[in-house]
């Protein structure tokens, strides 16, 4: 059976992120679903490229995932931060120990959540003080695992972020075969 991974969007995400994100985990044989705070349709993203939301994440809520994978950019994160729906997805999947994973600015969707105190996390330098206000241990690493959470930094490490949710989700073994065919 499939891996299936929801990933949110809201207006103002990054968009290198998103893609990348979805675009590995489908390579990986991963069924990804991106799910619009908003509604199915287009996504605005933080440097104007519009993504198409396939569903209403309001539809998908009582439905399993095998992870969470948050796309950063601040616009975007700052929805879903402030989204009850999103905070309930990310804690239900995190209490079920399955993976829980946020890039750039997303961590603080994690905060928010309760799940980073205590925890070693990592994000875009511009959120890390917030992070460690709310008792995350930040450190600068480009991609870092702490249990079920994943955290990485930015559209920078997006595509090590990526194949790092992919090997979580699939094994080392396809991980590698899929950065193999895209020259990684």
């Amino acid at each position: 059976m499939s891996k299936r991974v929801l990933v949110p969007l809201a207006a103002g995400f990054e968009e290198m992120e998103a893609v990348i994100i979805v675009d590995v985990l489908r390579r990986s044989g991963v069924e990804v679903l991106l799910a619009g705070l908003d509604g199915p349709g287009p996504v605005p993203g933080s440097r104007g490229i519009t993504v198409s939301a396939e569903v209403d994440l309001g539809a998908v809520m009582a439905e399993e995932f095998d992870a969470v994978v948050l796309p950063g950019g601040l616009g975007g994160t700052h929805a879903m931060r402030d989204d009850e729906r999103v905070l309930e997805v990310v804690r239900r999947g995190f209490g079920a120990g399955r993976l829980t994973a946020a890039v750039c600015a997303a961590p603080l969707v994690l905060a928010r959540a309760g799940l980073v105190s205590g925890r070693t996390v990592t994000s875009h330098p511009s959120v890390q003080a917030e992070l460690a206000e709310g008792g995350a241990q930040v450190t600068a690493r480009r991609v870092v695992r702490d249990g079920v959470l994943l955290t990485s930094q930015g559209p920078g490490t997006a595509m090590e972020f990526a194949l790092a949710v992919a090997a979580d989700l699939v094994g080392e073994e396809v991980a590698d075969g899929v950065r193999a065919a895209m020259c990684c």
